[in-house]
């Protein structure tokens, strides 16, 4: 029963949680942004939907992740970022406004890319029998449980922008321990195992971070993208939204071995995304302050 309660109230009132803490930072004109920034916005949802599903079938294969695991890394390809991605891009002193627009658009067109791409990766990693699904009843279950919390959220930054501004960071704060709560209930559940899955996930999930998050900052790069913008694009392509990788692996497919991916990529994120952050606000930090002595 226990378990029954954990698994049907906590887990989709937890990611409900998550996605209020996204809602509570969007508005219309984060949608409307798009026509502001089309390059960028265009770079970045290629890296998003194109890219980042074929780095992580390129890197399932090399590592050869068994069949659950390796559809667990595809499910972090498919996720949308979030807010945790927004914060660590405030961090590098990105463009957090770019960050907020693609999360936005972002978590749109995955309602539709996710669930093509997850059972692409059933059939491709486990076999065409073991194909599970995503019914209708699921993937309203889906939309109600993402999208419902994200519209809350917007009306009270619109009706509310005080109380949205006062709850923002509660929220943010929240959230990670949301998400660091999901990885180590998953991490306990195959805690027999978690030697094993670290062997076999851990450097694959590793090389897929460091991946993403560099193509994410020098693709935009290579297309002329401002530096700022770049930062942000490398932190939405390299942190993904966990939570709701891990949701839909135990929840909808009801497959608990798939949560051990996002659960040992979601570790490592924040440790790489906090170097990067670190790296690259030092770096802004030099420029500005070599920058008055070179002027003449």
């Amino acid at each position: 029963m226990q378990s029954t309660i954990i698994t049907t109230v906590f887990m989709p009132l937890a990611l409900g949680i998550v996605m209020l803490g996204l809602g509570l930072s969007l508005t219309l004109d984060d949608f409307k942004r798009v026509v502001n920034y089309p390059r960028a916005v265009a770079v970045g949802l290629f890296c998003q939907m194109i890219l980042l599903p074929l780095v992580a079938v390129g890197v399932a294969h090399l590592f050869n992740l068994q069949g659950a695991l390796a559809v667990g890394l595809m499910l972090l390809a498919a996720a949308p970022g979030g807010a945790t991605a927004n914060f660590f891009s405030h961090l590098a002193k990105g463009d957090v406004a770019l960050n907020i627009t693609l999360t936005a658009v972002n978590s749109l067109l995955a309602l539709f890319t996710l669930p093509l791409i997850v059972n692409w990766s059933l059939v491709h990693f486990m076999g065409e029998g073991q194909v599970i699904p995503m019914v209708l009843t699921k993937i309203i279950e889906v939309f109600v449980v993402v999208l419902g919390p994200v519209a809350i959220g917007m009306v009270v930054r619109r009706s509310r922008p005080a109380l949205a501004d006062r709850l923002d960071k509660p929220v943010r704060i929240l959230s990670a321990l949301i998400l660091l709560a999901f990885i180590a209930v998953s991490v306990a559940k195959e805690r027999a195992h978690l030697a094993d899955y670290f062997q076999q996930v851990g450097l694959a999930a590793l090389t897929f971070n460091l991946v993403s998050m560099a193509a994410g900052f020098i693709i935009p790069r290579l297309f002329g993208v401002l530096t700022k913008q770049a930062i942000s694009i490398g932190m939405e392509i390299g942190i993904h939204n966990g939570t709701l990788a891990i949701y839909i692996a135990s929840e909808v497919l009801k497959q608990k071995e798939m949560t051990i991916s996002p659960a040992i990529y979601s570790l490592i994120m924040f440790f790489t995304a906090a170097a990067f952050s670190t790296y690259m606000a030092r770096r802004a930090g030099s420029d500005e302050a070599v920058a008055p002595a070179s002027a003449p």
